[in-house]
């Protein structure tokens, strides 16, 4: 009888355009909360405690057989807290993540005042520094999350001033673009030289670049160039592992998006239930597709209903040609049934080999 591989065997299996035993479920990236919960803590803990929140994904990843990979507290740069915005925690169950209260910036004037947040005290980076730590102690990569420039930089002023300026003032947004890439750029090299670049799994999220937000030509005149420069910053550290979480309903940036691929083959490309896995890997042929099970069905379907989807979903991926991990398309639930969520490990076993 062979010996199942190790989480991190599979990943390697995958980096290297083999096929693993069987397909990584890598539900923990888009369980923060859950894990928490499940494990008898709050939503805010998720968000507090970095010990906690650790300790809370090595005991899920155990409780439902998933993999341990891809892990990440929070984000490690959150650009409304960084640069002196004000975000709280979350208060009750209600809230499943953090809540901006005030942005940096409520008028273009703000500029002259905005800091250049400090890469080793801003926001959220002491956190996310300790569960580094921890992952570094466990001998897992050491995740660095980041939103995308475009993203981050809307988040420094608030989506609704952002978008405008992206029709009148783009010259403004390209400044904060650049101001955000920086700030991201600073705690990356740290983290380099704390970890060392081999080490790390850098993991971008862009749903600020959703087409519910903006339209394609906006994503390849403004965001596009931000993320060639990103990946510009993180060759000149040597930084060879990345993932980017494609947000939200983002067809349309698809093409362009594909035509620049600045990321190193292969990748982990992650989509939501907007974007069909066929499509992602017909754009995507030399990177791993991440994804996409609803996290809407998770939370309110049935434990077959959900088996049966992501056995639909893990039927498709024999065309992947790239590699696949099965996760959710987004953010899961902190309430979502655990049941719902073993019918995924049982999916995965039944048909994923």
């Amino acid at each position: 009888m062979t010996t199942p591989m190790t989480s991190a065997q599979r990943l390697d299996a995958l980096f290297a355009y083999r096929k693993p035993d069987r397909v990584p479920i890598g539900t923990q990236f888009m369980g923060l909360g859950f894990n928490t919960v499940h494990q008898g803590g709050t939503v805010r803990q998720a968000y507090e405690d970095p010990e906690k929140c650790f300790h809370a994904f090595l005991d899920t990843t155990r409780d439902f057989g998933w993999d341990q990979i891809l892990q990440g507290f929070s984000h490690t740069v959150l650009a409304a807290a960084d640069f002196g915005g004000q975000v709280r925690l979350p208060r009750d169950t209600y809230e499943g993540a953090m809540v901006v209260e005030a942005y940096p910036m409520t008028a273009w004037e703000d500029i002259e005042n905005l800091p250049q947040p400090d890469p080793e005290t801003a926001g959220n980076i002491p956190r996310a520094l300790r569960f580094a730590r921890l992952q570094q102690d466990h001998g897992l990569p050491v995740t660095f999350l980041s939103r995308s420039p475009f993203t981050m930089a809307a988040n420094i002023c608030g989506f609704e001033l952002f978008l405008k300026w992206t029709l009148k003032a783009p010259e403004r947004c390209r400044r904060l673009m650049q101001m955000a890439l920086d700030h991201t750029h600073a705690v990356l090299a740290r983290w380099a030289g704390l970890f060392g670049a081999d080490n790390l799994f850098v993991w971008m999220t862009s749903p600020g670049e959703s087409n519910q937000l903006i339209a394609p030509r906006l994503f390849e005149r403004l965001a596009l160039p931000y993320h060639i420069a990103y990946h510009d910053r993180l060759r000149s550290l040597g930084i060879r592992r990345f993932g980017l979480h494609i947000c939200g309903e983002q067809n349309r940036n698809l093409p362009a998006l594909a035509e620049a691929a600045p990321w190193p083959h292969p990748s982990i490309l992650s989509v939501g239930t907007e974007i069909e896995l066929e499509t992602a890997a017909r754009f995507f042929p030399r990177d791993i597709i991440y994804g996409n099970i609803d996290p809407v069905t998770l939370r309110t379907a049935s434990a077959q209903a959900v088996y049966d989807l992501c056995r639909t979903s893990l039927e498709k991926a024999r065309r992947i040609e790239g590699g696949f991990i099965l996760g959710p398309g987004c953010e899961l639930s902190p309430w979502t049934p655990p049941e719902n969520l073993h019918a995924m490990t049982r999916a995965v076993e039944a048909c994923g080999h």
